[in-house]
């Protein structure tokens, strides 16, 4: 049955109020290693292979800025399955978000205990 206990963690959101601002931070100032800008809202940085995105807050408006961690699995529609089936509330059915030159990159969302989002990720060759 698939866990999430020998994934790594691919990618960590870190919403921002002004991503231009924090690209500008996290790039120029801790030196963070600039992968790419998708549109104004988000941008993505190599951290020691992990990949930080920086994003808007989707409309959160007031409420508390947070993070997302993305767990990369092997079988995303399998772990769902498991996890699933052992009550973890899913936001979103596996889906492709991206075609990448050499695969496409695949997310389901859900939330943990205490209704932060989380997301497994997959990249299909």
């Amino acid at each position: 049955m698939p866990t999430l206990s020998q994934s790594r963690i691919g990618q960590i959101a870190v919403v921002c109020r002004d991503v231009a601002r924090a690209t500008a931070f996290y790039r120029d100032t801790l030196g963070l290693r600039f992968l790419f800008a998708a549109g104004p809202a988000l941008s993505f940085f190599d951290c020691g292979g992990v990949r930080l995105m920086l994003t808007g807050p989707d409309g959160a408006g007031d409420k508390q800025l947070s993070s997302l961690l993305y767990y990369f699995v092997q079988d995303i529609e399998g772990t769902k399955a498991a996890l699933a089936d052992k009550g973890v509330v899913f936001r979103s059915e596996p889906h492709m978000i991206a075609q990448m030159p050499d695969h496409q990159l695949w997310l389901c969302d859900f939330e943990d205990s205490e209704g932060n989002v989380l997301a497994l990720m997959e990249e299909k060759r």
